[in-house]
């Protein structure tokens, strides 16, 4: 009996937790699939009462109006290229300063480490205006390096967070070998340490090329032209034929098109992400 009981729970907890994990699925899928359906009903069903759920029938001119409008392509191509040399500069900064950290020794080590994810909470909102300041004097309004140096400072902290934990796994006994053999402590981190810890790596690289993607506020305020301008500042910027109107159907188009690179980001390195966050999460 009481085994059947055990048996019992068990099947209880794994159907609750399926329940469960069900749950969270359809509240995270939600609004992707309400704008990809937004995106292709007609005008007048956006907006009717009582709401029209599925498009009929379904129409593509919402995505056809947004490139033909806004240079929708050219926001693409800016987002990668900033997110893409940001993430670079932070990946750089952040393994040598990770590096270091990982061979510390006591509690030097820890309160390092909580400096750093203290810094990753601070919200760049206070920096909005010294740092237009500081662009606007310099001429970098419009410049890509306006986004990209602000964007790998900003991450840096929580970068160094997740590459230490990745580095500190590695035996102190290959460093020290390396030493003898005459390397140097950057020649260690090339050919040593960065090959052991691919999966942080890579973990940091998805998550700090994400945040980048994904700002706004930043690229807002110094990306003026249109030319200039990341995909989420692009967004913004999609209106209608007058003041009062607003293009449901372009702007759900926009975001899914801009949400899609993510997902397949994500989906494509979903394992290294769960285990570089893990070793994240533990400080010796």
């Amino acid at each position: 009996m009481t085994r059947r009981r055990a048996q019992a729970g068990r099947r209880a907890t794994g159907v609750a937790s399926a329940c469960m994990v069900m749950l969270m699925l359809a509240w995270s899928l939600a609004p992707v699939v309400w704008q990809a359906l937004t995106s292709i009903k007609p005008d007048a069903q956006i907006t009717r009462v009582p709401t029209a759920y599925l498009p009929h029938p379904v129409v593509w001119t919402h995505v056809a109006e947004l490139w033909a409008r806004k240079p929708f392509g050219t926001y693409l191509a800016n987002s990668f290229w900033v997110s893409a040399w940001a993430t670079l500069a932070c990946l750089a900064l952040g393994a040598m300063a990770a590096s270091a950290l990982a061979r510390m020794r006591g509690g030097s080590r820890t309160g390092a480490l909580l400096a750093l994810l203290g810094a990753s909470l601070f919200p760049p909102i206070l920096l909005l205006l010294p740092l237009y300041e500081g662009v606007r004097a310099l001429g970098g309004i419009n410049h890509p390096l306006a986004l990209i140096v602000p964007y790998a400072a900003l991450n840096l902290p929580l970068a160094v967070w997740i590459l230490e934990s990745g580095i500190r796994a590695i035996p102190r006994e290959l460093d020290e070998a390396a030493q003898l053999d005459g390397l140097g402590p950057l020649a260690r981190l090339w050919h040593v340490q960065l090959p052991l810890a691919r999966a942080p790596l890579a973990t940091a690289a998805i998550v700090v090329f994400i945040f980048c993607w994904n700002e706004f506020m930043l690229a807002m305020t110094f990306m003026t032209r249109d030319s200039s301008k990341t995909v989420t500042a692009g967004i913004a910027s999609v209106s209608g034929v007058s003041f009062y109107q607003i293009p449901w159907g372009q702007l759900s188009a926009a975001i899914l098109i801009a949400t899609l690179p993510l997902v397949a980001l994500v989906l494509a390195f979903e394992r290294w992400i769960v285990s570089g966050l893990t070793r994240g999460a533990i400080v010796e």
